[in-house]
């Protein structure tokens, strides 16, 4: 009895006999392509990339469930994009508070503490003049553009108090300030700390951090390096992400005080604040409440370098994440700028999820459009009868600010002679950017884990961490659909020109279909993965001679054209580098903060490829596969997330590495790569399936280690370079 798989292809060839008015002999018409010459797929790729200004809409999940499932991928992703997966270890805060100043209601001390070693983090703590006996709330306070010294003129002053957004001549010159004060005025600690580059965090520039443009050349070295160059981006260090850290650290340093209950912590910021508040409610637990003013929108996401990393909203947008917070209590404004929208788009989601949660009354949104972007006092005020409900002060409203006289020069400075600044600049920041590596080489790239338990835990937090990278599993083999395009009968062999596309997605793949004619099929396919595309089984035309041997041996082989190579484009030339971003400041997270690069899409088509193959109505006995000519690292990526998906694999790795590219540009850069082990760690993540590795000279720890665990140590086999290595891929696959 024919199985489902011989009676499709029994068909396939039954028709390409029987229609063969429609063929042609090998070498005419078609040359291997599926498409018409210089016609491209119709994939939603090969438009525009993403960028901030974007649209980013937030689809609630329909059950309780399926959101929980989605907050943690959500958390995962932001932990992995701002360099905090696996939550680095929380070193001393040798935390130094001086320079006590006196005002009407409250008082303010000048802080710094060590977020790392050596690294500052300085600010304003505000604390009640009349402190209950028992401990009592806190609120951290993120700035935003502008900075905790940010001073309004006295004729800008006069302008807003006349439009209605301030009330007071003096402190609302400083609103930041303001709202500290008037928090720990109504019984809340509050700490206001200062964002990189602003006020007294000096140790990387404010141009650095926020006006970065393009590479500097002595901080682009292999060896060493700074923010912003192809080495940070691929271990995830970014000035987004220390920023997020030293929030993180803030929230320690609130909750270490004793007159700080650190179950009542909430957290507010303003515009880049904003985004802090958001992001450090997506992956802290403490704070109880939060009001993340200013960027909760679906539209502009965040202008500035330190708003943006690398994979952060892939597939996401600042709406959802702000949802993160549920079921914790938030509110926000909208405006007259990016958020003017969000009562039609953005709010209403908000309350949909909160509702099916059954906490409906736990998220707000005020309309203001009378105002521009602001954190001004109206938005305040209704801040302060938000924290006054969430942190059961019991105060009487509407709570009014009062006016305080303005801190000198001095009394706002973090550093003086007796607290000298620490060392800063370009020096500096390379330091700081070895210590982050060496931080995270410590746990994850060098270390060779030893017994069962570590090497299953290595494994979780490095597989976990590129399933963030990669950002997608298995599609249903239901949601790829076959276009037959072409047939045509071949000396050796049946070929098939066919487009696959992956529905959900609006991804379309031109694939060649190879069907043995003089030997028996052998009801296995052997996924071929070539850096040129589907042509790198041919040659003048002709088979590949490697190929040939696996069609000869009774073997179907497949070749797809991956993102960015042969059909995808108009000159058939593969693509070297990504498409980016039209923006003038060279940033990768300009692009990589909305966009999967190259070699990660194709990874995705690698993992549509496997589920057609494998798929409930075409499966075969089994599907191989062979990544050669460059196809080896994605091959290896791809076979981490599909697993048994693929039986046998080979990859010859003509020595890749990602830490060995330069810029952060190229084809085959993947944001993290380094950080999460690099190629090898990579092809230890195919444990405990069988696997071939050549052009490598020996099998790294980490690789041995993982088939260890799984006591199957004998099913990975690692040859050296050699004169031929796809030979050599294809005479393994042969014996298995």
């Amino acid at each position: 009895m024919m199985t489902r798989i011989q009676v499709f292809f029994f068909y396939a060839v039954l028709t390409a006999v029987t229609t063969c008015v429609e063929m042609t002999q090998a070498g005419e018409s078609r040359n291997h392509e599926v498409l018409d010459s210089g016609q491209q797929p119709d994939d939603v790729r090969l438009r525009d990339p993403k960028d901030l200004n974007g649209y980013f809409p937030f689809k609630v999940p329909a059950s309780k469930a399926a959101w929980e499932q989605r907050q943690a991928e959500l958390k995962r992703q932001v932990l992995v994009a701002t360099g905090l997966w696996p939550m680095p270890e929380k070193t001393p805060l040798n935390p130094v508070i001086h320079g006590k100043v006196d005002r009407d209601g409250f008082t303010m001390e000048k802080v710094y503490f060590e977020s790392l070693p050596g690294h500052f983090v300085t600010g304003m703590l505000f604390r009640p003049v009349e402190a209950a006996n028992a401990l009592g709330p806190a609120v951290l306070c993120p700035h935003g553009h502008g900075g905790r010294l940010q001073k309004f003129s006295e004729e800008r002053i006069q302008q807003q108090i006349e439009s209605g957004g301030e009330f007071l001549p003096n402190s609302g010159r400083m609103p930041k300030l303001a709202r500290c004060a008037q928090l720990a005025r109504m019984g809340c600690v509050t700490f206001i700390y200062d964002m990189l580059g602003y006020a007294d965090s000096r140790q990387v520039s404010f141009d650095v951090t926020h006006r970065y443009r393009s590479p500097r050349a002595q901080l682009e070295g292999s060896s060493e390096w700074g923010f912003f160059g192809v080495q940070a981006e691929s271990r995830l260090h970014s000035i987004l992400g220390l920023q997020t850290w030293n929030s993180v650290r803030g929230l320690d340093f609130l909750a270490s005080l004793p007159d700080v209950d650190p179950a009542r912590i909430a957290v507010t910021g303003g515009s880049g604040g904003g985004t802090q508040t958001i992001l450090l409610g997506a992956i802290d637990d403490r704070p109880v409440a939060a009001y993340p003013n200013g960027m909760v929108s679906t539209a502009m996401q965040g202008g500035c370098t330190c708003e943006n990393c690398s994979l952060l909203r892939v597939g996401t947008g600042n709406v959802e994440l702000a949802a993160l917070f549920a079921p914790r209590p938030q509110s926000m404004t909208a405006v007259n700028d990016w958020t003017k929208d969000m009562m039609s788009k953005g709010f209403p989601e908000l309350k949909q999820l909160y509702t099916m949660l059954g906490v409906s009354e736990n998220v707000d949104c005020v309309e203001m459009l009378r105002f521009p972007h602001n954190y001004n006092a109206v938005t305040r005020q209704l801040m302060y009868a938000w924290m006054n409900r969430h942190l059961d002060l019991g105060l009487k409203e509407p709570i009014v600010e009062t006016d305080w006289p303005l801190f000198t020069e001095e009394e706002s400075a973090i550093w003086t002679d007796v607290h000298p600044a620490p060392p800063s600049g370009i020096d500096y920041e390379r330091r700081l950017l070895k210590q982050l590596d060496e931080r995270d080489r410590e746990v994850l790239f060098d270390h060779a884990p030893v017994s069962t338990k570590e090497r299953q835990e290595y494994a979780r937090i490095v597989h976990a961490a590129w399933e963030t990278i990669i950002g997608r599993d298995l599609p249903d083999a239901g949601d790829v659909q076959r276009t037959k395009v072409w047939k045509e009968e071949r000396a050796e062999y049946f070929e098939f020109g066919d487009l696959l596309t992956l529905k959900t997605h609006g991804e379309q793949l031109p694939v060649i279909s190879l069907y043995p004619k003089s030997t028996a099929w052998n009801q296995q396919v052997v996924l071929w993965v070539d850096g040129d595309g589907k042509s790198g089984m041919f040659s003048g035309g002709a088979l590949q001679p490697d190929v040939r041997r696996l069609v000869n041996a009774g073997f179907s082989v497949v070749g797809v054209d991956l993102a960015g190579q042969g059909e995808f484009t108009t000159n058939r030339q593969k693509m070297t580098e990504n498409r980016l971003v039209a923006n003038p400041r060279t940033y990768a997270g300009f692009t990589y903060t909305y966009n999967n690069t190259l070699f990660v899409q194709k990874v995705h088509d690698l993992l549509t490829m496997a589920a057609w193959i494998n798929g409930d109505q075409h499966g075969p006995r089994a599907m191989h596969a062979a990544g050669v000519n460059g196809g080896g690292a994605v091959l290896a990526a791809a076979r981490a997330m599909a697993g048994d998906q693929f039986e046998n694999v080979a990859i010859a790795t003509e020595g890749f590495r990602f830490a060995a590219l330069t810029r952060w540009q190229d084809a085959g850069f993947v944001p993290g790569a380094v950080k999460y082990g690099d190629l090898p760690s990579l092809l230890s993540l195919s444990a405990p399936h069988r696997l071939w590795v050549g052009d490598e000279t020996h099998a790294s720890a980490v690789m041995k280690g993982a088939y260890a665990a799984v006591g199957m140590v004998d099913a990975v086999t690692v040859a050296a370079r050699s004169d031929n290595t796809v030979a050599d891929a294809v005479s393994w696959l042969l014996r298995q």
